[in-house]
């Protein structure tokens, strides 16, 4: 393979730059470009160890820089790799990459490293897809799910599963490949039962996708209510800057108003919609139809009463709406005078949060709230999540072919119909871990990368 080159850092000012060099030349390339202080060449150099020095081009000084040397296989690729940590200014940093590109590397792809460091057996495909989880990490959780992933959590749990269907796949073999030698029978009934440990193994990771989901992308959530109960002021409030118009001019929202905000470890996708109510007004009708829409597509509602008014007929359609959904009722305006019959909710939902959200009071309760709702103690303890529709679907596909070689047997089918059908699921997690997979699925794994990693 080729020896690649790429800016490893942000392309923004800082107060350093990192360049990478990967690859059979990466030392030589790098002893064109760089001379220590101390006169010694990189070649001369061992693992782990770093020089002094500055890049020239024509006798023209570039930069003092640090050269970092890795050799392979210890290093994060599996080949040689220099490092060059030079100022931060773009400038600079490109001028440096130029002259590395013009002695004999070439640009790296996107994600390059990264897939080299698969291809040379340095991580699996897993491990591989959860470096971009760490680098787009928003929150404590989600580093937490994404490192565990990365440290091979994902790997370990699908190595188990891989492991008992491999030695089932053995024994199917040995028995029909060798009938002469006294090799055991294999027995249906506890050829089933262990098809049945395995299926309840790969539902519960399964599972864990929706919550992953929600820890990535954030939990989709609506804010609800009739106009003038505190919509906006909420979205406000929680986003920390003023998002959506506030006004006392009932039906000012009338289109959905989004932003990704922050609340302990939780990542919500809060979306503000128009206050939902009876009117002949066409624009803001739509914008009512556009609220309901919402509701069935939300992870979760905040739906916001007003406390200092009565309930209303709009006012119990929007419970009717949310009554069967993951909802927190948020009783607003908590600094007027009291005259909502709170007892209404109190029969119908769980969480009820009182707030005043034009003075932030309240919000330490909501986030409680929240954490009880989409923090899954169970799945923080295994620290295994499915981190992408491309694994849930090869878990989903072996788990089909573990239930559909249990089926078999129950039927009495033969033990040769159900190797052919475990041997398809075992093909399936090969394909999620990188054991087998092909040329185009690594490729598009590593597409989603960015450029120096």
């Amino acid at each position: 393979m080729s020896t690649i080159a790429a800016i490893s850092t942000p392309n923004a000012v800082g107060g350093i730059s990192v360049i990478r060099i990967s690859g059979e030349d990466a030392i030589s390339i790098a002893d064109i470009v760089f001379k220590s202080f101390s006169g010694a060449a990189l070649s001369s150099m061992k693992g782990y160890t770093c020089a002094y020095g500055e890049v020239k081009k024509e006798d023209q000084k570039i930069d003092d820089v640090i050269a970092t040397v890795f050799r392979n296989p210890k290093s994060y690729t599996g080949e040689d790799i220099v490092e060059i940590s030079c100022h931060g200014g773009l400038y600079i940093t490109r001028q440096i990459l130029r002259i590395i590109l013009e002695n004999g590397a070439v640009l790296a792809q996107p994600g390059e490293f990264t897939k080299r460091a698969f291809l040379n057996g340095k991580m699996s495909l897993t491990q591989a897809e959860a470096v971009m989880d760490v680098i787009s990490a928003g929150s404590k959780n989600e580093l937490r799910h994404a490192v565990a992933l990365k440290d091979g959590a994902m790997f370990k749990k699908i190595s188990g599963i891989r492991q008992d269907i491999t030695r089932i796949l053995g024994d199917l073999a040995a028995w029909a490949d060798y009938p002469e030698d006294d090799i055991p029978y294999v027995e249906p009934d506890k050829l089933l039962a262990e098809l049945e440990q395995i299926s309840c193994a790969l539902t519960v990771l399964s599972q864990t996708y929706d919550y992953g989901k929600l820890i990535r992308d954030g939990i989709k959530t609506v804010i609800v209510g009739r106009p003038n109960v505190g919509k906006s002021t909420l979205m406000n409030c929680m986003s920390g800057y003023e998002r959506s118009i506030v006004t006392n001019i009932p039906g000012t929202t009338r289109d959905i108003v989004e932003e990704h905000i922050k609340i302990g470890d939780l990542t919500l996708a809060l979306s503000d919609t128009a206050g939902i109510r009876e009117t002949d007004d066409v624009i803001e009708k739509k914008g009512v139809e556009i609220a309901i829409e919402k509701i069935s597509q939300a992870d979760l509602v905040l739906a916001v009463f007003d406390v200092s008014q009565v309930l209303s007929d709009d006012d119990r359609k929007i419970i009717d709406s949310v009554k069967n959904k993951n909802v927190i009722i948020i009783l607003n305006k908590t600094d007027k005078e009291p005259l909502l019959d709170e007892s209404y909710f109190d029969s119908v939902f769980s969480y009820i949060v009182h707030i005043s959200a034009k003075n932030s009071e309240g919000l330490d309760e909501l986030q409680k709230y929240l954490e009880q709702m989409f923090i899954n103690e169970e799945i923080e303890a295994d620290n295994s999540i499915l981190a992408n529709e491309r694994q849930k679907i090869c878990v989903d596909c072996c788990l089909k072919s573990v239930n559909e070689a249990a089926d078999v047997l129950r039927n009495g089918e033969s033990l040769d119909a159900v190797t052919v059908i475990i041997d398809e699921a075992l093909e399936n997690l090969l394909k999620l871990t990188g054991e087998s997979v092909t040329e185009s699925v690594v490729n598009e794994v590593f597409s989603r990368f960015c450029v120096g990693k």
